[in-house]
C-alpha cells in the first residue's frame, strides 16, 4: 500500500489528527506485519500547549520540532510506550498521539505480544497500541516515508469523526483536540464533553 508523504503531516497538529482517523497504520518487523485502522488520535502542539512535551524544549522533545512525518516514541510512567507522528512545518513543534486502532492484520502476533486474544483490547489505548505493534524507543525517529512503520494513503470511515477534550490532561483542558470514530475500538469516554456544548462529542465535516 502507498504511504502518506511527509507533506501530509506538514500542517497544524489538530488538522493532521482529524485527517489521520480512518487511515491504516502499518508496522513491519522480523515476526511479521501488523496493521490497524486508526480510530482515535490526539493533537499536541508546541510552546503554547502545556500538555505537550514541546512546551519546554528538551533533548527528548526536540524531535517534535521537525521534520514532519517522523515517529516519536516515548516511555511513560515506567510502564508504557506511546507513539506519535511529528507534524507541523520543520522548526515548529507538534505531534499526533496515536491512541487506538481497529486491528486488521497480524491479529495473532498482536495477541501474542499482548498476552490476550480479545480483539477489542489489542490496541485500545496508546500503551496497548504500542505493545500490539511492537513499538518501543528503538523506533523513535523512524521516517514514515521509508521505514518499517508507515500510514497508508487509503482512508476508510465507518462513522462520523467526533472531537472532544484530550484524555488525562491537567492543563489546557478547553482544547477539543481528541479526534475519534465512536465504536468498540476507541478508548476513553464513550460520550466525552466538548467546550461550549454541554453535550457529547460534536460531529466534524469530513472532506
Amino acid at each position: 500500500m502507498n504511504r502518506l508523504p511527509a507533506s501530509f503531516f506538514e500542517r497544524p497538529a489538530p488538522e493532521v489528527a482529524e485527517s489521520l482517523v480512518g487511515h491504516t497504520l502499518f508496522r513491519r518487523g522480523p515476526s511479521g506485519t501488523v496493521a490497524g485502522r486508526l480510530v482515535e488520535v490526539e493533537a499536541y502542539c508546541g510552546t503554547d500547549d502545556p500538555n505537550s512535551h514541546a512546551f519546554r524544549r528538551t533533548p527528548r522533545s526536540s524531535i517534535m520540532y521537525g521534520p514532519p512525518g517522523i515517529l516519536y516514541v516515548y516511555f511513560t510512567y515506567g510502564m508504557h510506550h506511546c507513539s506519535n507522528i511529528v507534524c507541523e512545518s520543520d522548526g515548529t513543534a507538534g505531534a499526533c498521539l496515536l491512541r487506538a486502532v481497529e486491528p486488521l492484520e497480524g491479529l495473532g502476533l498482536m495477541a501474542a505480544r499482548r498476552g490476550l486474544d480479545d480483539p477489542h483490547l489489542l490496541a485500545k489505548g496508546p500503551g496497548r497500541l504500542c505493545q500490539a505493534f511492537g513499538l518501543s524507543r528503538a523506533d523513535n525517529g523512524t521516517d514514515l516515508a521509508t521505514g518499517d512503520v508507515w500510514v497508508g494513503t487509503k482512508r476508510h470511515l465507518d462513522g462520523p469523526v467526533l472531537r472532544s477534550y484530550r484524555i488525562g490532561v491537567d492543563a489546557a483542558t478547553d482544547q477539543p483536540w481528541r479526534f475519534y470514530e465512536p465504536g468498540p475500538w476507541t478508548s476513553g469516554l464513550k460520550n466525552p464533553r466538548v467546550p461550549g456544548t454541554g453535550g457529547p462529542g460534536m460531529q466534524l465535516a469530513i472532506g
